[in-house]
């Protein structure tokens, strides 16, 4: 029996282009004062150059800071330096892994899914890509690593944005929104986030979709009028799969696609399960992510997906607010989605 995910510790997957600002950042949670132990895994120190005035000890590949948190280097097999870490006397309150620039976070997601010491223990909190404003939309016509960088991404730092004119801007947000409209994106300069945006986010609590997505709720566009910190009050409706945007570009993204499905009626979980397994096992090369709140029959509490590829896990989460509405939604992203199974897949997942 697994332990319940409140228990387990979050785990951020840190990804980005060399030179996006990654390292910024990486320096920041090691050495800024936050009061948090947070475990630091990157791909070579070299990288980050730690600042050895901070270093307060080192045994073998782990150093420590003096502000509690420790850093180390993937060396080798990614399950062993999770279990090393797990041993140490001070426990982390999560733990950060940097993946190096050129790689797909895919895999390395994926063990979050697949060892089971490593599920015992931790949990998968968000994705966070490092894009770069000035070189993204470059990036993204030449590599197909920037782009899963993008699509993966649960939250997206564009990092940068002083060195980009405010069309150029406008323009790399929409070529990020075409790709991922659901992943929340902070604009800044010298990687100048607050930590709590990144680390930490209970990404899968899916809540965080409803803060960035209104149109979740409510396809009737109300709502704009909120302040999201990202959308400044663009109207966009993916449900509809048409956007009107003011006086902003649409980009399409010819291969990657996303979708997102929402009912109101109770989803017969025996019906389901079946379904989704079915989906990713037929389909998961094509589907990066996938993630979803369902409302089952009878039951009185919110159940949780996520999905990397084939990889798929869930639990019940909490109980349904009595204030909230009961409703069940899930997202896709990936490339050539098959839509329309998708769509009449889901449909038939409803409760009689």
């Amino acid at each position: 029996m697994s332990e319940p995910s409140a228990n387990k510790i979050p785990v951020t997957v840190l990804t980005g282009y060399l030179g996006a600002g990654k390292t910024t950042l990486l320096n920041r949670i090691l050495s800024e004062n936050h009061g948090k132990k947070y475990a630091v895994i990157v791909n070579e120190f070299g990288e980050i150059g730690i600042d050895n005035d901070l270093i307060v000890g080192a045994d073998e590949e782990v150093f420590e800071m003096n502000n509690g948190c420790v850093c180390c280097t993937v060396r080798g097999d990614l399950v062993r330096i999770i279990d090393g870490l797990m041993k140490r006397k001070g426990k982390f309150d999560a733990i950060i892994l940097e993946t190096t620039g050129l790689a797909d976070p895919a895999p390395v997601a994926q063990t979050f899914f697949v060892d089971e010491d490593v599920r015992e223990k931790t949990r998968l909190d968000a994705v966070v890509t490092v894009a770069d404003a000035k070189w993204l939309s470059e990036r993204l016509k030449d590599a197909p690593e920037a782009k899963n960088q993008i699509a993966f991404a649960d939250v997206i730092v564009l990092n940068k944005t002083d060195l980009v004119s405010k069309d150029e801007l406008a323009e790399v947000e929409a070529r990020i929104r075409a790709i991922n409209p659901y992943a929340t994106l902070h604009k800044t300069t010298r990687a100048q986030v607050k930590l709590s945006d990144v680390l930490e986010r209970g990404a899968f609590d899916l809540d965080r979709i409803l803060e960035i997505e209104p149109d979740f709720l409510d396809d009737g566009g109300h709502g704009h009028d909120q302040h999201h910190h990202d959308h400044h009050g663009h109207d966009h409706h993916h449900d509809h799969g048409h956007h009107r945007g003011h006086g902003m570009k649409h980009y399409h993204d010819e291969d990657m696609q996303s979708l997102s499905l929402r009912t109101d009626k109770p989803i017969d979980p025996t019906k389901f399960m079946p379904w989704l397994q079915d989906l990713v096992a037929k389909d998961g090369q094509k589907i990066l992510r996938s993630k979803g709140i369902l409302a089952f029959k009878d039951d009185d509490d919110r159940y949780v997906f996520q999905g990397v590829h084939m990889m798929l896990e869930g639990d019940h989460q909490r109980k349904w607010k009595s204030d909230e509405p009961r409703e069940s939604r899930l997202v896709f992203i990936g490339r050539e989605l098959p839509e329309q199974a998708i769509r009449d897949g889901f449909a038939k997942t409803i409760a009689a």
